[in-house]
């Protein structure tokens, strides 16, 4: 069986999610029509009751008077009139008749009675019963309006009543419905949301050079295949990197191994083992010495820049206080600053920071280094450390002869090396720089240099986690 995928699995859950809103609010249209239908069905015999029981009040008083006068006039129209008259009643009292409203049906047979008894009383020339039952009518149509209104009054509260009794249940139904679908798309969104962050710390760890733990998505089928995928990334990249590790050995060891021998070869040379050497012989030996350890100490940096970049995302935090870390770094370079006569400065509010100390110290040292370097003899070099708007600052200023505008930006770049360097100061690979960048980039922050009218000013900028 197939599994669902990322893009079927959210359709399904918008498609669950709609259905449910969409039942409810469908249900609560059938409710809506049903109780207006309704109130339109008991309006419309509110006011056919309304208008028979009326008609049959104006017949009530058009039999009176044909029957009066009947009384008086003994004419047998007005016998026709009372009949015809009797007859249009009929029809109002047929059509209340349907309506099946018990009140109204003992009210409207109490006054079919009442004018029947006057037609039978007024051809025997019985006045006084027949007005008797006349005046019995007048007792009906009162009856007969009492009980319709009493039937509209009981069929509007009914209708209320029914109004709250829907509106409670709509309610119920759709809390119901609300309910239900956030709970759909909760799981779904775990179900989906699961897999995702369990991709982006895959994706954090190979950021970082952490390719030991294999990669397993469990979710929709193609987050599956892209866990796949990025595991097959990981063997690859730590394939990658134990092969750039050992080239590294290979060179570190097929590099240093003749340069060793050829130091201790012209050292052998200078110290005249061999034999004694002519002024020339020791000149060329001092410049095979000069030009061996220069050969030696850039190949170190190299390495050490390669595997400063290689290490440079595996931070080590921990809480430390700053003007402690700027007393470390200046105590470590204490005798290259004595040598040349330097003070250096610390300047630090004692507040903490979380931060990897080993590469920040690292970073600092080499800005420190570069500041002796280039710092005329009796200079005086500040290090200092603040914290403003979230985020920590870290500044070197030096006396020296500063970085040209130009060469701004690409001091940082690896193997650039400054146009004014003192010929007093020994010579450098150029990676230091490139390091400070690197470590300070894997702290999510930026060096650079800050515009100064003598020396230089390199800012170490990173954010601040109070």
């Amino acid at each position: 069986m197939r599994r669902l995928s990322f893009r079927l699995t959210l359709l399904l859950g918008f498609l669950l999610v709609s259905l449910l809103l969409g039942a409810a609010a469908w249900r609560g249209l059938r409710v809506l029509d049903e109780f207006a239908e309704r109130s339109r069905a008991g309006a419309a015999r509110a006011v056919q009751i309304t208008a028979d029981i009326g008609q049959l009040a104006e017949r009530s008083v058009d039999l009176e008077r044909s029957a009066r006068q009947y009384l008086v006039l003994q004419e047998p129209q007005l016998l026709e009139r009372y009949a015809a008259t009797m007859a249009l009643a009929a029809q109002h009292l047929d059509r209340v008749g349907k309506l099946g409203i018990a009140p109204i049906d003992v009210a409207a047979e109490g006054w079919q009675q009442a004018a029947q008894a006057a037609a039978a009383a007024l051809p025997r020339n019985e006045g006084e019963a027949a007005l008797a039952a006349l005046a019995e009518l007048g007792v009906r149509n009162a009856r007969l309006a009492e009980a319709g209104r009493q039937w509209i009054d009981a069929h509007n509260a009914t209708l209320l009543d029914e109004l709250e009794r829907n509106r409670r249940t709509l309610a119920v139904q759709v809390l119901a419905a609300v309910a239900a679908a956030l709970a759909i798309a909760l799981v779904i969104g775990w179900w989906l949301a699961r897999p995702v962050l369990a991709l982006e710390a895959a994706i954090r760890r190979l950021g970082a050079g952490q390719f030991e733990a294999p990669i397993e998505i469990r979710g929709p089928d193609d987050l599956q295949r892209l866990g796949q995928r990025l595991d097959w990334l990981r063997q690859r990249l730590a394939d990658l990197e134990a092969d750039r590790v050992r080239v590294l050995r290979h060179v570190s060891h097929e590099l240093k191994t003749p340069l060793a021998a050829m130091c201790e070869g012209v050292a052998l040379l200078q110290e005249q083992v061999i034999g004694p050497l002519t002024a020339d012989q020791r000149e060329v030996a001092v410049i095979l010495e000069h030009n061996t350890r220069a050969l030696q100490r850039q190949i170190v940096d190299l390495l050490n820049y390669h595997a400063t970049v290689f290490d440079a995302g595996h931070l080590r935090r921990l809480r430390i206080l700053l003007p402690d870390l700027l007393q470390q770094v200046a105590d470590a370079q204490r005798l290259q600053s004595q040598a040349r006569s330097l003070s250096i400065r610390v300047e630090a509010e004692r507040r903490q920071a979380c931060l990897d100390p080993d590469k920040l110290a690292v970073a600092l040292g080499n800005l420190l280094s570069n500041a002796i370097a280039f710092s005329p003899e009796g200079g005086e070099i500040v290090l200092a450390a603040t914290i403003a708007d979230g985020m920590l600052y870290f500044d070197c200023i030096d006396d020296g002869p500063g970085v040209p505008a130009a060469d701004a930006e690409r001091i940082f770049d690896p193997f650039v090396q400054g146009p004014a360097r003192p010929e007093s100061a020994p010579p450098g690979s150029g990676v230091g720089l490139s390091i400070v960048r690197e470590l300070i980039a894997a702290h999510d922050g930026r060096v650079y240099l800050l515009p100064r009218l003598r020396g230089a000013h390199f800012r170490m900028e990173l954010p601040h986690e109070s």
